[in-house]
């Protein structure tokens, strides 16, 4: 009797349209919402988009001297790296170097690529020549981090420190051609000492 019951009850159910609610799965769509730059009665100043607190920050945000975040020092580039430079940074800048530049730039950032070869609108310069190698580090720096011409910016793809060992290692492949006569006499005799 009891199976009977429910048999009919469901069957009533189902041919009555009325007796459950419609559904709308849309109810997040068509609700009322506020638009940026509206006016709201919500909030005292009558914005809908309001300011920040106060002595926030974006979490995003690092909280670094502005020499290391922007490679600036007051309204020039800085002329050196602002960083210490070991040896781990420059194999970091290596790494770095090798997967995000080389592919334009070359392994030793001559401009010397199979890409750069393919490249009809503007070939990526040598790194390593001038007028790159009179550029601050400062500069270098930016272009990293802001882009320049076709090459986009690599912020995203490299953090702060990342983009400074990019630096440290490209200063280095500048300099790998340095004449010995022409280093300081105590680097000199620490590089003849090394050759040996």
């Amino acid at each position: 009797m009891k199976r009977w019951t429910a048999i009919c009850a469901c069957a009533w159910l189902c041919g009555c349209e009325s007796a459950l609610p419609d559904i709308s799965w849309e109810r997040m769509i068509d609700q009322p919402r506020g638009k940026a730059y509206r006016a709201s009665p919500y909030f005292p100043d009558g914005k809908l988009m309001q300011a920040p607190p106060e002595g926030t920050v974006p979490a995003d945000r690092a909280l670094l001297p502005r020499p290391l975040q922007e490679g600036l020092h007051g309204d020039s580039y800085v002329s050196t790296l602002p960083m210490p430079l070991t040896r781990a940074l420059l194999e970091q800048g290596r790494n770095r170097f090798e997967t995000f530049c080389a592919a334009c730039h070359g392994l030793d950032g001559s401009g010397e690529s199979v890409v750069a070869h393919n490249m009809e609108l503007r070939r990526p310069p040598s790194l390593t020549s001038e007028p790159v190698r009179s550029f601050p580090v400062g500069r270098v720096f930016h272009v990293i981090s802001a882009g320049y011409g076709l090459m986009p910016s690599y912020a995203v793809e490299l953090p702060v420190t990342e983009r400074w060992a990019v630096v440290a290692y490209l200063e280095a492949l500048q300099r790998r051609e340095t004449p010995l006569a022409s280093l300081p006499t105590a680097l000199r005799a620490r590089a003849e000492e090394a050759l040996r």
